[in-house]
């Protein structure tokens, strides 16, 4: 671990900051620090930053309340710049959306990842648009009935191929589950982030009852 007096801030004292998701690992914002705005991020566990144009330090969420947790801090190579790592309350954009980069300007046909993020989002969209000919559509049409029992009915055939030990009808049962799984989430306002919090609450209980047993 170096020592944040060998960060390298420019010619004005500011050194890049690219905030980004702990859970997601999403790129948030790229913001501005100085010495002192990062000291106060590093006292006070949360991302403050220096206004280039307003010329002053902001702490973020100090007016909205989305202030951003700090997990970890990481110089790059030349350590001219860094990457801060964060728990966030709520949107990290002032235009209340997740993240500031939001515009693609460009999508590789070929390289482009699946991930359960985009598939989130793209059944957000389906729910909004509702385009015709989609099944995703045909569920969020006929309503929380019919998504439930679509979730149950996965649930049941994941059982069935886990009991059957056939690995790769379990895999392909569990794809099934979760794309249901995403669509109520959607259909009912959940958040990936909200059940990734509960997630992160039921893993520190579990730490402390593997604590007390071995006491």
């Amino acid at each position: 671990m170096i020592n944040a007096d060998e960060l390298k801030f420019d010619e004005n004292g500011l050194i890049p900051a690219v905030i980004t998701d702990y859970y997601t690992k999403k790129v948030l914002t790229l913001a501005y620090m100085n010495r002192e705005s990062l000291k106060i991020s590093m006292d006070e566990g949360r991302t403050c930053f220096y206004s280039r144009s307003r010329r002053c330090l902001w702490r973020k969420g100090e007016t909205s309340g989305n202030y951003q947790h700090i997990v970890s801090i990481t110089a790059d190579c030349d350590r001219d710049s860094i990457v801060v790592e964060v728990v966030k309350d709520g949107p990290a954009c002032h235009l209340g959306t997740d993240s500031c980069f939001n515009d693609d300007v460009y999508i590789s046909d070929k390289l482009t990842e699946f991930s359960v993020d985009g598939l989130y989002d793209l059944l957000t969209e389906r729910m909004k648009l509702k385009p015709s000919g989609s099944y995703t559509t045909y569920l969020f049409e006929q309503g929380i009935d019919k998504i439930l029992k679509k979730v149950g009915e996965e649930c049941t055939e994941v059982i069935v191929a886990g009991k059957g030990g056939d690995k790769a009808e379990t895999v392909f049962e569990i794809a099934d589950l979760t794309y249901h799984v995403l669509v109520l989430m959607v259909y009912m306002g959940i958040t990936e982030k909200e059940v990734i919090d509960e997630l992160a609450k039921r893993h520190v209980i579990d730490h402390k009852v593997k604590q007390q047993k071995m006491q």
